[in-house]
């Protein structure tokens, strides 16, 4: 459950994101711009952390692996995770800025949003179904250095392609 509550968090936070990114736009043209150079600020700094996480100590694999919460407080958990994560708010302000327009219709917004919660929710929930079987949460956590370190690339190379202007 909390990878629906996640994919749902997700997917009003795209749409409030994208509405906020399309009403940004049209009060001032600057914001173009402000906009770019802030997600490009922001995917150095999420990069950076990403990469500082790399060369920090592993994750201790013998702790026993504990379920969350499931049912009700799953969902929640999941949704409050994903309204409250600022990793989120960088990524759509870096992301989305370069294909949204002032005069974007309300119903390209709620796809967005749509959109946002499909691939979202699928991925957790796939990544649930799959780390709940056998040693799946310890073998991710023995990767869990090489993931921090493709992710800071990962946020390096998306930053470099808002700077060259290719998104």
């Amino acid at each position: 459950m909390s990878g629906i509550g996640h994919g749902i968090g997700f997917g009003i936070y795209a749409f409030l994101a994208a509405a906020g990114i399309a009403t940004a736009l049209s009060l001032h043209e600057s914001t173009q711009a402000i906009l770019k150079w802030g997600g490009i600020a922001l995917l150095i700094w999420l990069g950076v952390k990403f990469l500082k996480a790399s060369m920090g100590d592993s994750y201790d694999s013998s702790v026993e692996d504990e379920h969350g919460p499931t049912g009700r407080a799953g969902f929640a958990q999941g949704f409050a995770i994903a309204i409250m994560n600022p990793k989120i708010a960088a990524w759509m302000i870096a992301l989305y800025a370069p294909f949204i327009e002032a005069d974007i219709s309300t119903e390209t917004l709620f796809g967005m949003g749509l959109l946002g919660m499909a691939i979202d929710g699928t991925w957790y929930v796939t990544v649930a179904t799959v780390l709940t079987r056998g040693d799946g949460v310890s073998k991710l956590r023995s990767q869990a250095r090489r993931i921090d370190a493709a992710m800071g690339t990962l946020m390096f190379v998306f930053a470099g392609l808002l700077f060259g202007d290719y998104l």
